[in-house]
C-alpha cells in the first residue's frame, strides 16, 4: 500500500472512530470555497517544434535552400535522388500573446501571434524569414501571423478586426482545436491561412455562422486593382452527433497578378500558382480580371470521436466564375470557370481512446484535360493561387502524396493543391492507429494511393502509392517525441516531363524519416 493510501486511511479512521485530535491547518483550507478561475489580463501560449530529418527530397537551386513550398518536381526546383541523402535539423516556435483588460470585463481581447523558423546552421547576422540558426545568430527573423482585436458587443456575438485566421470553417479558430478544423467543414482545403479584414460571428446553442471581408492585396490605393474575399459560413447542429452546414465564398480579383510573394506575383496567371501546384491560367502578360464564387455544403458525425464508435465528415464544393481579358484597349470575355471538389472521411473507434481508430479518407476533384482551349476551365481553384500556401490538405494520414503538417521550412509533396495543377485528383488514404499504453505511447500505420483525373502529355494517370508509419510517446502534458517514416512509389504520371521536372525517365522514389519533439506550453 502506498504512503498516500496509508495517510488517507489513517484520516478516515481518525474521524470515523471519533478520535479527538488537532486538525492540521492545511485540512481546514479544504473547507473553504475554491478560488474562482484565474482572470489574468495578459496570457502567453507557445508551440515549440523541432525535428531531425533524413530524406532524399531537396531543392537544386541555391536560392531556395531556405523556405521551400510547393509541388514536388515543380518550379520550386525540388527533386529526389537515389544517391544523395540530405539530413538536417529544423526548429520552430509559435508564440501567442493575449491581452484582455479588466477594464472591459473580458469583452475586448488583443491577440498577437508570431513565428520563428530556421534550419540549424543556416545563417546569421542578417534579416528575413525562415533563417537564423547559424553560429552567433543575431538574425532578425520574427514573422507576424496575427495581430487582431476581438470585440464582444453583446453576448454570443464576436467581431474580429485586423490580421486574423482566415479558415474555411464555421468554428472559432481561437477557441477550437486545430485538429477539429482539419477534420470538419472544408478541412482548410480551400482557405487555410491568415489575412487582414473584419469578420463577424454568432455562436448559438445549436448553430453558428460567420461572415467576413478580407483585403488580400491592396496595390495602388488610387486604382481599382485589388483582391478581396467575402465569406459566409453557417453550421447547424441537428443533434448531439450530427452537424450540417453550407457556405458561400466570393473573390473579386482586380489585381492582375500584382503583389504576391517576392517577384512571383499572385492570382490566376501567376508563378505562385505553379509553385503551389495549382492551375496557372495561360494569360501571359494580358491584363485580366476575375470573379469567382464557391458554393458548398458539408456534414460531420461524431467529430470529437467521443459519443459513438463511428465518425464521419465530408463536403462538396463547387467553384464557378468568369474572367475578362484586355489584350488591347477593350475588355473581352475570357474563359469561364466551373469545377468541384469533394472529400469523405469515415472511421471507427474500436477501443477506449481516440487514438484507437481506423479511418478512410477519400478525395475527388474535377480536372481539365485541355486547360482553357475550349474557353472553360473545369478544374478546382483554391486560395493557393493567391497565397503560399493559402489552402491546406494535411490531415489525411499521409506524408508525401499530400503534404504533412509536421513541417518547418520545407512544405513539399506530390500534390500540394487539391486541383493537382488543374488535372484533378482521385486519392484514398487508409490508416489505423493504436494506443499501446493509453494516453502515453501510440502507433499508427497507413497507406495511400492517388490518380490524376486528366492525363499529362507523355505520362499516365497513376501518381503513386505511399506507405507510412508513426510512433509517439507522451513525455508530459502536451509534450511528445515522435518517430515518422514514409515512402512513395511513383507511378506513370511521372513519365511526363511536364510534371517530373523536365528529366528523362521517372525520378527516384521519394522517402522521408524524422524524429520530432513537440511541446504546447501554457
Amino acid at each position: 500500500m502506498t504512503a498516500v493510501k496509508i495517510h488517507l486511511l489513517s484520516l478516515f479512521l481518525m474521524f470515523g472512530l471519533g478520535i479527538q485530535a488537532q486538525t492540521p491547518a492545511i485540512y481546514n483550507e479544504l473547507n473553504e470555497a475554491l478560488p474562482e478561475e484565474s482572470n489574468k489580463e495578459f496570457q502567453f501560449i507557445a508551440y515549440f517544434y523541432n525535428h531531425v530529418i533524413n530524406t532524399n527530397v531537396y531543392p537544386t537551386s541555391d536560392f531556395l535552400k531556405g523556405q521551400v513550398v510547393g509541388r514536388l518536381f515543380g518550379q520550386n526546383t525540388s527533386t529526389t535522388s537515389d544517391s544523395l541523402r540530405p539530413m538536417y535539423f529544423e526548429q520552430r516556435i509559435l508564440p501567442f500573446f493575449f491581452y484582455s483588460p479588466k477594464l472591459f470585463d473580458g469583452r475586448v481581447t488583443l491577440r498577437a501571434s508570431f513565428e520563428i523558423d530556421f534550419t540549424w546552421g543556416d545563417g546569421s547576422y542578417s534579416t528575413g524569414g525562415n533563417s537564423g540558426g547559424a553560429i552567433s545568430s543575431d538574425f532578425v527573423n520574427l514573422q507576424t501571423q496575427n495581430l487582431e482585436v476581438e470585440l464582444i458587443p453583446v453576448k454570443g456575438w464576436k467581431v474580429n478586426l485586423g490580421l486574423q485566421r482566415m479558415y474555411d470553417t464555421p468554428y472559432n479558430p481561437y477557441t477550437t482545436f486545430f485538429e477539429k478544423m482539419l477534420n470538419t467543414s472544408y478541412r482548410l482545403n480551400y482557405w487555410g491561412t491568415d489575412a487582414v479584414g473584419v469578420s463577424v460571428r454568432k455562436d448559438n446553442d445549436f448553430s453558428s455562422f460567420k461572415a467576413g471581408f478580407y483585403q488580400l492585396y491592396e496595390n495602388a490605393i488610387q486604382l481599382d486593382d485589388d483582391v478581396q474575399l467575402f465569406e459566409f459560413n453557417y453550421r447547424r447542429r441537428l443533434n448531439t452527433k450530427l452537424n450540417i452546414g453550407g457556405s458561400v465564398y466570393y473573390i473579386r480579383d482586380r489585381g492582375n497578378g500584382q503583389g504576391g510573394p517576392s517577384i512571383i506575383g499572385q492570382g490566376l496567371n501567376s508563378t505562385l500558382a505553379v509553385f503551389n501546384g495549382a492551375y496557372r491560367f495561360p494569360f501571359g502578360s494580358t491584363n485580366y480580371k476575375s470573379d469567382i464564387a464557391w458554393l458548398g455544403g458539408y456534414f460531420s458525425y461524431n467529430d470529437d470521436i467521443l459519443s459513438d464508435n463511428l465518425f464521419a465528415s465530408g463536403y462538396f464544393n463547387y467553384n464557378l466564375g468568369s474572367t475578362h481579358l484586355k489584350p488591347n484597349e477593350v475588355w473581352e470575355k475570357g474563359p469561364t470557370i466551373g469545377g468541384f471538389g469533394s472529400n469523405l472521411r469515415l472511421g471507427y473507434r474500436y477501443d477506449q481512446t481516440v487514438n484507437d481508430i481506423v479511418w478512410l479518407d477519400a478525395t475527388y476533384t474535377s480536372g481539365d484535360q485541355n486547360g482553357i482551349v475550349d474557353d472553360k476551365y473545369s478544374g478546382v481553384v483554391t486560395g493557393n493561387s493567391w497565397g503560399t500556401p493559402a489552402a491546406l490538405h494535411v490531415n489525411h494520414g499521409g506524408y508525401l502524396l499530400f503534404p504533412h503538417a509536421n513541417v518547418v521550412n520545407r512544405y513539399i509533396a506530390a500534390v500540394t493543391d487539391i486541383s493537382n495543377m488543374g488535372l484533378g485528383i482521385s486519392a484514398i488514404h487508409v490508416n489505423a492507429s493504436k494506443d499501446i499504453i493509453p494516453h502515453k505511447f501510440s502507433t499508427k500505420v497507413g497507406m495511400a494511393a492517388g490518380w490524376s483525373n486528366a492525363i499529362p502529355a507523355g505520362g499516365g494517370k497513376f501518381i503513386g502509392t505511399e506507405i507510412n508509419a508513426k510512433l509517439a510517446y507522451q513525455l508530459g502534458v502536451f509534450m511528445s517525441v515522435e518517430l515518422h517514416a514514409a515512402y512513395l512509389n511513383l507511378g506513370n504520371f511521372y513519365d511526363s516531363s511536364i510534371v517530373n521536372g523536365g528529366i528523362d525517365g521517372r525520378p527516384a522514389n521519394p522517402y522521408t524519416a524524422f524524429i520530432s519533439f513537440k511541446w504546447l506550453m501554457f
